[in-house]
C-alpha cells in the first residue's frame, strides 16, 4: 500500500468532525488494557508511536488523529508489526477527549505528548488550536498522579501559548529550570521534528508533571 495523501490541515470546527463517535472496547484492542498508557494527541502518521510501542511492550500507546485516512494507514502498519500495545483512533480531540479518557481503566493514563500541532496563525482561527483550556482541564482530571505531559513545536508563539495554558492550571508544574527543554526526553523524533532540525529550526519543548515527585520516562 502506498503512502496516503491527505490535506495537511482540516477545520476541527466543521460539522464533519463533530459527529458522535463510538468509543473503543479496550479489552478487545490491547493485549493488556490495564497497562499504563501513553497518549499522543495529533499523532499524524503515527511513526513516533510505532517506534515507541516496539521499544516498550509493557506500556500501551494510543494515537489520536483527526485525519481518518492517516489513522487507517497507521493501524495497518501496526497490524503488520503485530503490536498489541498500540492503537490509533480517529476523533476530534477537543470534543471527545473527556468521554474517551473516561472509558479507560482508572489511573492508566501516565504520559501525554502533543507534538507540533497545527499552528492556525490567523487570529480568527485560534480556537481551532488543539491546546485549549478545556483540554488542559480534562487532562488534569484523568492523568494519574505523577503523570507527565510533553509539548513541543518549532513555532515559538504556539509553544508559548501551550505552555501558558498548562501552567495556568495548578496541577501542572515544569520539570526543568530552563525556559525550554533542550532535548527530547523520549529520544525518538517525529517526522516533523526531524524535518525542522534538518532545516536548522529551533524546537521549543516543555516537560510538565502533575505532582511534586519526579517521574521516570519508562
Amino acid at each position: 500500500m502506498g503512502r496516503v495523501r491527505v490535506r495537511q490541515h482540516v477545520n476541527p470546527l466543521s460539522d464533519k468532525y463533530r459527529q458522535p463517535i463510538t468509543l473503543p472496547h479496550w479489552e478487545g484492542i490491547y493485549g493488556n488494557s490495564a497497562q499504563q498508557l501513553h497518549l499522543d494527541i495529533g499523532c499524524a502518521r503515527g511513526k513516533f508511536l510505532l517506534k515507541m510501542a516496539s521499544l516498550y511492550p509493557k506500556t500501551n500507546f494510543l494515537g489520536i488523529e483527526i485525519r481518518e485516512p492517516l489513522v487507517t494507514e497507521a493501524n495497518e502498519y501496526r497490524d503488520r508489526l503485530g503490536l498489541t500495545n498500540l492503537h490509533f483512533f480517529f476523533c476530534n480531540i477537543n470534543l471527545f477527549l473527556s468521554p474517551l479518557l473516561a472509558s479507560l481503566h482508572p489511573d492508566v493514563l501516565q504520559w501525554v505528548t502533543i507534538q507540533f500541532p497545527d499552528p492556525w496563525f490567523k487570529h480568527r482561527h485560534l480556537k481551532r488550536r488543539i491546546v485549549q483550556t478545556e483540554l488542559v482541564n480534562t487532562l488534569a482530571q484523568y492523568l494519574a498522579d505523577g503523570g507527565t505531559v510533553f509539548l513541543q513545536s518549532d513555532i515559538e508563539i504556539v509553544a508559548q501559548e501551550m505552555k501558558e495554558r498548562f501552567l495556568e492550571h495548578p496541577n501542572f508544574k515544569k520539570q526543568h529550570s530552563e525556559n525550554w527543554l533542550v532535548k527530547n526526553p523520549f529520544y525518538i523524533a517525529t517526522e516533523r521534528e526531524i524535518a525542522s532540525l534538518n532545516k536548522g529550526k529551533s524546537i521549543y519543548r516543555l516537560l510538565l508533571k502533575t505532582s511534586t515527585k519526579l517521574v521516570s520516562l519508562y
